[in-house]
């Protein structure tokens, strides 16, 4: 049996709950990738599914019953990743060893190992030739699920887009997105990250800390908030007239309530959740090699620090996209240690 290293989980709990262990080596199905994981984004998601905490609630049992009522049913976690294809099964013609790609895993997770095996359908691409490994891993989570939602918003050229929740993988996308469609933007968040995100093309902050943008007079052709505990009457109170209100983290009473006002006011809410599709994240590398959108990557850990890499994400206090380089040859932690922008 062969050996890989990866950060696991036995338990649910702290951060304290991820060590890094030997685990076997996968081996690729007749229709399966193997990717060498170089750098895995640190995600929210990752944190909730270690703690079983979820932010929106309603979800809570489903997702118990699939990921395991007492312990993971998985015990490595990892959805977006970046890495080179080691060895491809049998039936697969679409990649070849050596190949650079980035990409999701999808519910399978796995990409806090050394190696992952995933099925060439998914969305797995070759990877952004102006991105290091770990700038790739910071992109389908935040890129995939903004491009989805500014597609959704229809912006046109001069509109006026709020982006609550600004400074995390998926807003920081938006703000670039909304900008390359010819949007005024303003982004909502805490105040250390107005600077990094007026780097990233925000017209216009608001430090949620002092100053409720719902109560500001300002009003807006699209509100795109992934705070699940916004007022939603308040959120689509600042939209203009045929306005879209757009939500990345909805309650089961806002998913409710918003079918009520796109079928009886002249505004939309919307919900639809991004479907992470290899179109879109096609898509996301042309912007990326054409230098219309970057990743904000804030920092990088080493497997071994896989537990400070979740506090950063759950302090709230990052500066763009937590990474964990799972690939200590590549010199890309020394490089971007302190983050770039």
């Amino acid at each position: 049996m062969t050996l890989m290293k990866a950060i696991v989980y036995e338990k649910y709990g702290s951060p304290d709950v991820l060590q890094v262990k030997q685990v076997e080596k996968p081996e690729p199905a007749d229709n399966e990738i193997r990717v060498r994981i170089h750098a895995v984004e640190a995600t929210k998601a990752d944190c909730e599914m270690r703690s079983f905490h979820f932010a929106v609630k309603w979800f809570w049992l489903p997702l118990r019953i699939a990921l395991g009522m007492t312990k993971p049913k998985k015990r490595i976690l990892g959805g977006y990743f970046a890495g080179v294809v080691d060895a491809v099964g049998k039936d697969v013609s679409k990649f070849k060893p050596g190949d650079p790609v980035f990409g999701a895993t999808r519910l399978l997770f796995g990409a806090y190992g050394e190696y992952a095996c995933l099925p060439s359908s998914y969305t797995i691409v070759p990877k952004p030739h102006n991105m290091s490994f770990a700038e790739a891993a910071a992109v389908p989570l935040g890129g995939l699920n903004a491009l989805h939602f500014m597609r959704k918003a229809n912006i046109r050229e001069g509109e006026k887009v709020l982006i609550n929740g600004a400074g995390g993988s998926i807003g920081t996308f938006a703000v670039q997105i909304a900008k390359t469609m010819g949007a005024e933007v303003s982004a909502v968040d805490s105040g250390i990250k107005e600077a990094m995100l007026r780097r990233t093309g925000a017209d216009h902050f608001f430090d949620y800390a002092r100053q409720d943008f719902t109560r500001s007079g300002q009003t807006y052709d699209v509100v795109f908030n992934m705070v699940a505990r916004s007022s939603y009457s308040s959120c689509v109170k600042a939209l203009n007239p045929g306005g879209r209100y757009l939500m990345g983290n909805p309650r089961l009473s806002d998913m409710l309530r918003s079918i009520v006002t796109s079928r009886l006011t002249d505004k939309t809410a919307t919900f639809a959740f991004a479907g992470e599709k290899e179109e879109e994240l096609l898509a996301l590398k042309e912007m990326i090699e054409a230098g219309k959108i970057k990743s904000i990557v804030d920092k990088i850990y080493l497997p071994e620090e896989a537990a400070e890499a979740h506090r950063r994400v759950e302090s709230e206090k990052r500066l763009g996209i937590v990474v964990i380089s799972m690939d200590d040859s590549s010199g890309q932690k020394d490089t971007l240690r302190t983050g770039v922008t």
